[in-house]
């Protein structure tokens, strides 16, 4: 692997609790206030756009059903390398949706959609793979609902199926190579904010980074009109351009790079980089 770019250090905060385990969420913060640079590299096969294959299209339609529908036999989106160049990403709380999760690759709880394997790769800075780190990612589901009696009420907006649900949420340790895979679904939209996948990455039972990722509004919108689970709800009012969130941190850096496989499922990846 190439080396990175270095940037400011930062201190491991926080604890890792019990892998294969209920893990609680460790307080609630109301909004994604950055109190840190940290470092991810640009990751994939493509320039680093965001998108690859014609900006994640593939040939035929989209897949429906959820994670039932994929056939797994994907390519490795980190095999021709992970790029050279680090840059700075800003790390936030927890934030209020952060909920009780589960230890397993499969997120979805059989949850309707289009299906997504997101695969992230977690690097040192000397672009080393770091295993036995875990992974903690959140998202909604279409419906823009998070899920977890333990989230705030505003998160699952008092639904009872959702507040009974763990539905895409989950953690799974890196692989000899710093490599962990999910299955799930593409989130849908809620009210100020654009489509987004929480992430916390810990090493060594220590949190490193808790931050946000992206998809390029095309594909959002692409997917949003030709599905139906996604279109019933309408337009989302929040392009990734005018999200506080995502405005304030760079855009295009914290796009996760996509290619449409050939069963209609989305793979989407990035590289992330701590000091570990």
């Amino acid at each position: 692997m190439e080396d990175c770019v270095k940037h400011d250090e930062k201190k491991p905060v926080g604890l890792l609790l019990p892998r294969r385990t209920l893990i609680r969420g460790v307080g609630i913060a109301l909004a994604m206030a950055p109190f840190a640079q940290l470092l991810a590299c640009g990751g994939g096969t493509d320039d680093g756009s965001g998108t690859d294959d014609g900006g994640g299209k593939g040939n035929g339609t989209w897949a429906t059903g959820g994670t039932a529908a994929m056939s797994g036999n994907y390519p490795d989106p980190f095999a021709s390398g992970i790029g050279s160049a680090c840059t700075v990403y800003k790390a936030a709380t927890l934030g209020p949706c952060y909920a009780a999760t589960v230890d397993r690759k499969d997120i979805s709880e059989a949850q309707p959609g289009l299906p997504v394997r997101l695969a992230f790769l977690i690097v040192n800075p000397s672009c080393q793979p770091v295993p036995g780190a875990t992974v903690d990612v959140w998202h909604t589901n279409p419906a823009g609902l998070y899920s977890g009696s333990d989230a705030s009420n505003m998160c699952t907006n008092g639904n009872a199926a959702a507040r009974a649900s763990r539905w895409f949420r989950g953690i799974r340790a890196t692989d000899a190579n710093g490599r962990v895979d999910f299955d799930t679904c593409f989130p849908g939209w809620y009210s100020s904010r654009t489509i987004h996948i929480h992430f916390t990455v810990r090493v060594g039972g220590t949190e490193y980074l808790t931050s946000q990722l992206f998809f390029e509004d095309a594909l959002n919108n692409e997917i949003i009109s030709t599905q139906t689970l996604y279109s019933s709800r309408g337009a989302k009012d929040t392009t990734n351009v005018n999200d506080n969130v995502l405005r304030q941190s760079g855009l295009t850096d914290y796009y996760f790079q996509t290619q449409k496989m050939d069963d209609g499922a989305l793979l989407a990846w990035k590289t992330i980089v701590v000091h570990a």
